[in-house]
Protein backbone atom coordinates (compact mmCIF):
# COMPACT_ATOMS: atom_id res chain seq x y z
CA UNK A 1 0.00 0.00 0.00
CA UNK A 2 2.82 2.63 0.97
CA UNK A 3 4.46 1.57 -2.48
CA UNK A 4 1.35 2.26 -4.28
CA UNK A 5 0.79 5.82 -2.29
CA UNK A 6 4.54 7.19 -3.02
CA UNK A 7 3.46 6.50 -7.00
CA UNK A 8 0.45 8.36 -6.81
CA UNK A 9 2.26 10.97 -4.72
CA UNK A 10 4.92 11.51 -7.86
CA UNK A 11 2.57 11.49 -10.59
CA UNK A 12 0.70 13.96 -9.12
CA UNK A 13 3.94 16.15 -8.36
CA UNK A 14 4.63 16.02 -12.38
CA UNK A 15 1.32 17.14 -13.14
CA UNK A 16 1.59 20.88 -12.87
CA UNK A 17 4.44 21.16 -15.21
CA UNK A 18 4.20 22.14 -18.79
CA UNK A 19 3.96 18.74 -20.92
CA UNK A 20 7.43 17.90 -21.64
CA UNK A 21 7.22 15.26 -24.79
CA UNK A 22 10.72 15.83 -25.91
CA UNK A 23 13.44 13.80 -24.94
CA UNK A 24 16.35 16.39 -23.33
CA UNK A 25 19.00 14.07 -22.76
CA UNK A 26 20.51 12.86 -19.37
CA UNK A 27 21.81 14.92 -16.70
CA UNK A 28 24.35 13.00 -16.39
CA UNK A 29 25.30 12.85 -20.23
CA UNK A 30 25.10 16.55 -20.59
CA UNK A 31 26.88 17.72 -17.85
CA UNK A 32 25.85 19.91 -14.20
CA UNK A 33 22.39 22.65 -15.09
CA UNK A 34 22.37 26.90 -13.57
CA UNK A 35 19.16 25.62 -13.27
CA UNK A 36 17.93 24.61 -9.63
CA UNK A 37 14.23 24.90 -8.02
CA UNK A 38 13.36 27.44 -5.52
CA UNK A 39 10.41 28.31 -3.19
CA UNK A 40 8.94 31.74 -2.56
CA UNK A 41 5.74 32.64 -0.37
CA UNK A 42 5.01 28.98 -1.13
CA UNK A 43 5.30 28.53 -3.96
CA UNK A 44 7.74 26.62 -6.49
CA UNK A 45 10.14 28.46 -9.29
CA UNK A 46 13.04 27.33 -11.24
CA UNK A 47 15.80 30.12 -11.41
CA UNK A 48 18.34 29.95 -14.23
CA UNK A 49 21.18 32.45 -13.77
CA UNK A 50 23.53 33.41 -16.95
CA UNK A 51 26.49 34.13 -15.00
CA UNK A 52 29.10 32.60 -17.34
CA UNK A 53 27.56 31.83 -20.28
CA UNK A 54 26.82 33.30 -24.01
CA UNK A 55 23.36 35.25 -23.95
CA UNK A 56 21.47 35.02 -27.54
CA UNK A 57 18.28 36.08 -29.09
CA UNK A 58 16.90 33.70 -31.59
CA UNK A 59 13.54 33.71 -33.60
CA UNK A 60 13.81 31.54 -36.76
CA UNK A 61 15.47 30.33 -39.66
CA UNK A 62 17.32 31.94 -42.85
CA UNK A 63 14.21 32.42 -44.39
CA UNK A 64 12.61 34.11 -41.58
CA UNK A 65 10.37 31.26 -40.62
CA UNK A 66 9.76 31.32 -37.17
CA UNK A 67 11.22 28.13 -35.24
CA UNK A 68 8.28 27.28 -32.47
CA UNK A 69 9.69 24.91 -30.41
CA UNK A 70 12.84 24.32 -28.63
CA UNK A 71 13.02 20.92 -30.85
CA UNK A 72 13.18 22.39 -34.05
CA UNK A 73 15.71 24.99 -32.50
CA UNK A 74 17.87 22.44 -31.32
CA UNK A 75 18.20 20.97 -34.68
CA UNK A 76 18.47 24.59 -36.45
CA UNK A 77 21.51 24.82 -33.94
CA UNK A 78 23.50 21.89 -35.04
CA UNK A 79 26.64 21.00 -33.02
CA UNK A 80 25.95 23.98 -30.96
CA UNK A 81 23.25 22.35 -29.20
CA UNK A 82 25.91 20.31 -27.46
CA UNK A 83 26.97 23.61 -25.22
CA UNK A 84 23.11 24.90 -24.78
CA UNK A 85 22.98 25.55 -20.76
CA UNK A 86 19.31 26.45 -21.07
CA UNK A 87 16.55 28.20 -23.39
CA UNK A 88 13.06 30.10 -23.03
CA UNK A 89 10.71 31.80 -24.54
CA UNK A 90 11.62 35.57 -24.67
CA UNK A 91 8.78 38.06 -25.44
CA UNK A 92 5.41 38.32 -26.97
CA UNK A 93 4.85 37.41 -30.27
CA UNK A 94 1.48 37.52 -33.04
CA UNK A 95 -0.12 34.38 -34.17
CA UNK A 96 2.48 33.12 -36.34
CA UNK A 97 5.03 33.92 -33.93
CA UNK A 98 6.59 36.43 -35.28
CA UNK A 99 8.02 38.93 -32.26
CA UNK A 100 5.39 41.94 -32.35
CA UNK A 101 7.75 44.63 -30.31
CA UNK A 102 11.64 45.66 -30.70
CA UNK A 103 13.71 42.60 -31.75
CA UNK A 104 17.29 42.57 -32.52
CA UNK A 105 18.95 39.19 -33.70
CA UNK A 106 23.32 38.95 -33.81
CA UNK A 107 23.13 42.90 -34.29
CA UNK A 108 20.32 42.62 -36.58
CA UNK A 109 17.11 44.53 -36.23
CA UNK A 110 13.93 42.31 -36.93
CA UNK A 111 11.34 44.66 -35.36
CA UNK A 112 11.57 47.89 -34.77
CA UNK A 113 10.24 49.47 -30.60
CA UNK A 114 6.78 49.12 -30.48
CA UNK A 115 5.86 52.39 -28.28
CA UNK A 116 1.93 51.85 -28.15
CA UNK A 117 -0.23 51.17 -25.17
CA UNK A 118 -3.57 49.02 -25.49
CA UNK A 119 -4.70 45.71 -24.33
CA UNK A 120 -2.95 42.60 -22.96
CA UNK A 121 0.03 41.59 -21.20
CA UNK A 122 2.29 43.90 -23.64
CA UNK A 123 0.28 46.95 -23.34
CA UNK A 124 -0.04 46.77 -19.82
CA UNK A 125 2.83 49.65 -19.75
CA UNK A 126 4.92 50.57 -18.51
CA UNK A 127 6.82 47.50 -20.85
CA UNK A 128 10.49 47.23 -21.96
CA UNK A 129 13.28 45.52 -23.59
CA UNK A 130 15.78 42.96 -22.69
CA UNK A 131 18.85 43.23 -24.21
CA UNK A 132 22.87 42.02 -24.77
CA UNK A 133 25.31 44.45 -26.07
CA UNK A 134 28.32 43.69 -27.87
CA UNK A 135 30.36 43.22 -24.47
CA UNK A 136 28.05 40.30 -23.20
CA UNK A 137 26.66 42.54 -20.33
CA UNK A 138 22.49 42.24 -20.20
CA UNK A 139 20.43 44.65 -19.39
CA UNK A 140 16.60 45.29 -18.67
CA UNK A 141 15.28 48.45 -20.02
CA UNK A 142 11.67 50.29 -19.82
CA UNK A 143 10.44 51.04 -23.05
CA UNK A 144 10.33 54.67 -22.42
CA UNK A 145 13.58 55.15 -21.60
CA UNK A 146 15.66 52.57 -24.11
CA UNK A 147 17.35 54.84 -26.87
CA UNK A 148 18.55 52.80 -29.56
CA UNK A 149 22.54 52.34 -30.14
CA UNK A 150 25.06 50.67 -32.45
CA UNK A 151 26.04 48.13 -29.71
CA UNK A 152 23.26 46.09 -28.68
CA UNK A 153 23.55 42.64 -30.29
CA UNK A 154 20.44 40.97 -29.50
CA UNK A 155 17.50 42.42 -27.75
CA UNK A 156 13.51 41.36 -27.27
CA UNK A 157 10.81 43.62 -26.22
CA UNK A 158 8.23 42.23 -23.92
CA UNK A 159 5.81 43.12 -20.83
CA UNK A 160 4.81 44.70 -18.96
CA UNK A 161 8.35 45.28 -16.71
CA UNK A 162 7.83 43.76 -13.72
CA UNK A 163 10.45 45.42 -11.04
CA UNK A 164 11.00 48.71 -12.40
CA UNK A 165 14.17 51.23 -10.65
CA UNK A 166 13.80 48.77 -7.76
CA UNK A 167 9.41 49.16 -7.20
CA UNK A 168 6.76 46.98 -8.71
CA UNK A 169 4.57 47.31 -11.59
CA UNK A 170 2.33 50.15 -10.23
CA UNK A 171 -0.65 48.01 -11.86
CA UNK A 172 -0.33 44.78 -9.82
CA UNK A 173 -2.16 44.20 -7.00
CA UNK A 174 -0.27 41.87 -4.15
CA UNK A 175 -1.88 38.66 -5.10
CA UNK A 176 -3.97 39.04 -7.77
CA UNK A 177 -6.96 36.63 -8.81
CA UNK A 178 -4.87 35.98 -12.41
CA UNK A 179 -3.01 32.99 -11.91
CA UNK A 180 -1.14 31.65 -14.69
CA UNK A 181 2.90 30.08 -15.25
CA UNK A 182 4.92 33.00 -15.84
CA UNK A 183 8.55 33.28 -16.62
CA UNK A 184 10.88 36.55 -17.31
CA UNK A 185 14.16 38.11 -16.20
CA UNK A 186 15.79 40.23 -14.01
CA UNK A 187 19.10 41.53 -13.66
CA UNK A 188 20.88 40.62 -10.02
CA UNK A 189 22.80 42.96 -8.51
CA UNK A 190 26.30 41.40 -10.05
CA UNK A 191 24.85 42.38 -13.32
CA UNK A 192 24.15 38.62 -14.70
CA UNK A 193 20.76 37.90 -15.97
CA UNK A 194 18.57 35.72 -13.97
CA UNK A 195 16.10 34.25 -16.10
CA UNK A 196 13.07 32.58 -13.92
CA UNK A 197 9.82 30.40 -15.13
CA UNK A 198 7.18 29.71 -11.95
CA UNK A 199 6.08 25.89 -11.72
CA UNK A 200 2.75 26.57 -10.42
CA UNK A 201 0.33 29.04 -11.78
CA UNK A 202 0.84 32.48 -9.61
CA UNK A 203 0.16 35.85 -9.72
CA UNK A 204 1.77 38.99 -11.42
CA UNK A 205 2.15 39.95 -8.26
CA UNK A 206 4.23 37.37 -6.72
CA UNK A 207 6.84 36.84 -9.54
CA UNK A 208 7.37 40.52 -9.16
CA UNK A 209 8.13 40.47 -5.87
CA UNK A 210 10.16 36.61 -6.53
CA UNK A 211 12.81 39.54 -8.49
CA UNK A 212 12.70 42.12 -6.28
CA UNK A 213 12.79 40.22 -3.34
CA UNK A 214 14.66 37.17 -3.73
CA UNK A 215 16.79 37.90 -6.92
CA UNK A 216 17.15 41.69 -5.56
CA UNK A 217 17.00 42.82 -9.21
CA UNK A 218 16.12 46.81 -9.47
CA UNK A 219 14.60 45.62 -13.07
CA UNK A 220 12.80 42.92 -14.52
CA UNK A 221 10.94 42.18 -17.26
CA UNK A 222 7.51 39.62 -18.08
CA UNK A 223 8.20 37.09 -21.21
CA UNK A 224 4.92 35.41 -21.09
CA UNK A 225 2.36 33.16 -19.39
CA UNK A 226 0.50 30.07 -20.30
CA UNK A 227 2.80 29.31 -23.16
CA UNK A 228 6.33 29.68 -21.01
CA UNK A 229 8.47 27.14 -21.15
CA UNK A 230 12.52 26.31 -20.67
CA UNK A 231 14.55 23.88 -22.09
CA UNK A 232 17.38 22.33 -19.12
CA UNK A 233 19.65 19.98 -20.83
CA UNK A 234 21.06 19.59 -17.96
CA UNK A 235 18.27 18.56 -16.30
CA UNK A 236 17.00 16.48 -18.90
CA UNK A 237 13.73 19.10 -19.51
CA UNK A 238 12.52 20.22 -22.46
CA UNK A 239 8.70 21.58 -22.41
CA UNK A 240 6.75 21.68 -25.25
CA UNK A 241 3.11 22.75 -24.00
CA UNK A 242 2.27 25.33 -27.00
CA UNK A 243 4.16 26.93 -29.33
CA UNK A 244 6.12 30.04 -28.94
CA UNK A 245 7.69 32.62 -30.37
CA UNK A 246 11.11 34.42 -29.87
CA UNK A 247 13.63 32.56 -27.49
CA UNK A 248 16.82 33.42 -25.37
CA UNK A 249 19.35 30.98 -25.67
CA UNK A 250 22.34 30.66 -23.10
CA UNK A 251 25.54 28.82 -24.51
CA UNK A 252 28.42 27.45 -22.33
CA UNK A 253 31.31 29.27 -23.72
CA UNK A 254 33.99 27.15 -24.84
Amino acid sequence: MRVVIAIVLLLVAGCDRPAQTDSAGSASALGKSPCETRFFEGDRFTLCPARNGRIEIVTGDASGLPYRSFSSLEAALGKRAARVHFAMNAGMFDEEGRAIGFLVEDGKQLHKINRRSGGGNFGLVPNGVFLIRDDGTAHVVETEQFEAADDIAFASQSGPMLVIDGDLHPAFEPDGQSRNIRNGVGIAPSGAAVFAISEEPVSFGKFARLFKDHVKARNALYFDGSVSSLWDPGNARRDSAAPIGPMVVVFRKR
